[in-house]
């Protein structure tokens, strides 16, 4: 059976490869299908989904693109992200919520850039744009800058000294709540999925409060796969699965070279999300889609 892999980033957010580059290395990585999840993000979308449609036509190998997005959202004054799956992202109602995400983002980024001037770093929005053009400004983009401008050693000494949200040059942005997000997907006729839960360190009664809460929200699933994962991560999250009835989902969180060792559809070498994984999660997708 072949691997999938839910959860991975474009150069429409935070990743480095074009959605095409991303496709074309699923069929070299010989995935069944892989989703594009851009950070609060649908920009790569169509064309991830339209070089896979041409490869097909074409008689070449391709590669199952699911149309996704992964949603920042604020719980209790923590960063918890929700995946959605399968969404029908060209509806007017999601594209009119999404352009709000945009521009709280913006603004969050003049005022971050303003802070670093402040500093004494030669920096602006506009010449962020200029250097990542169609991608979804984070800090990963200001953290390629300030290293390939000698101002930092590392990325993570960037984050350390200027972009940390405990540092004073960072500007948190506004955010809607997990229970928003699950909203906003499963009005785009998606599937929501807990992301990564280990990696926020609630303690399992918060964590598990937050999960209640999500299910009767509508939440549809959780990432019982994942590259940072132990093996006790795997199976807290398999019994959380079962707990509250919810479906597994699963994926590298790949990013190409702003991930370095994290690979595409295997992690760090040992992560398989089998494709059966996928079939009972087209199972729960609506069914006039």
């Amino acid at each position: 059976m072949k691997a999938i892999d839910l959860h991975t980033h474009t150069c429409k957010s935070d990743g480095s490869y074009t959605p095409t580059e991303l496709v074309d290395y699923a069929i070299e990585k010989n995935l069944a299908a892989v989703a594009v999840t851009d950070h609060d993000s649908i920009e790569g979308l169509d064309e991830a989904v339209l070089h896979a449609a041409a490869l097909r036509e074409r008689g070449l190998p391709s590669v199952e693109v699911i149309p996704g997005i992964e949603f920042s959202t604020k719980y209790q004054k923590q960063d918890v992200h929700i995946v959605g799956l399968y969404i029908s992202y060209k509806k007017e109602t999601f594209q009119k919520a999404l352009g709000g995400f945009v521009d709280s983002r913006v603004s969050r980024n003049k005022k971050m850039c303003e802070n670093l001037r402040g500093a004494g770093i030669d920096i602006t929005y506009e010449r962020l744009l200029a250097m990542y053009p169609d991608a979804v400004i984070t800090r990963a983009h200001y953290a390629s800058f300030l290293l390939e401008r000698g101002h930092v050693k590392s990325r993570q000494d960037a984050f350390a000294r200027y972009l940390g949200d405990h540092t004073k040059y960072f500007v948190p942005r506004e955010k809607v709540t997990p229970s928003q997000a699950v909203e906003l997907i499963l009005n785009a006729d998606g599937i929501p999925i807990l992301a990564h839960p280990p990696l926020y360190h609630m303690g399992n009664d918060r964590l598990e409060t937050l999960v209640s809460t999500l299910k009767e929200d509508g939440l549809m699933g959780v990432e019982v796969f994942y590259s940072t994962y132990s093996n006790q991560d795997m199976r807290d999250m398999q019994r959380l699965s079962e707990k509250y009835d919810l479906l597994i989902s699963g994926g590298s969180d790949f990013h190409g070279a702003n991930k370095p060792g994290l690979d595409l559809g295997c992690g760090y070498g040992k992560l398989y999300v089998p494709e059966e994984v996928l079939h009972k999660i087209k199972a729960a997708l609506p069914k006039e889609i």
